[in-house]
């Protein structure tokens, strides 16, 4: 079953929010190396309950949003819109990461599935 495997927040300026949620939680952020302006944040130790998520700035993505995995991008997109909800950003490569597309809900939740894979390009 798919799972939330990880959030992101906008932010007008992510070093600033970076630095709020080290103060406030203690949360290790940072920088990715990657091809976008990207913070990653750690929110704890593996094993424990909770996921990590990532910092970014505010654009077309507004509100804090959920990530959920999925073994196919292709085949999340066909359901969420069988299920009646839409795609907002069609499927992008995230390189060494895996694939990337926003949807939104029924209820005009916007959320995010991820499929895993370290070849994309």
């Amino acid at each position: 079953m798919p799972r939330v495997v990880h959030f992101e927040i906008p932010a007008d300026n992510p070093e600033r929010a970076a630095a709020f949620y080290k103060k406030a939680f203690g949360w290790k952020i940072e920088k990715w190396p990657g091809p976008m302006d990207y913070w990653m944040v750690n929110t704890g130790a593996d094993g424990e309950p909770g996921i990590n998520g990532g910092l970014l700035k505010k654009g077309d993505v507004s509100t804090t949003t959920n990530t959920v995995g999925v073994e196919s991008v292709d085949d999340a997109i066909a359901a969420v819109s069988k299920a009646g909800g839409k795609l907002i950003m069609p499927k992008t490569p995230i390189p060494t990461v895996g694939y990337f597309a926003y949807c939104q809900d029924t209820e005009g939740n916007l959320f995010g599935v991820m499929q895993f894979d370290a070849n994309a390009k």
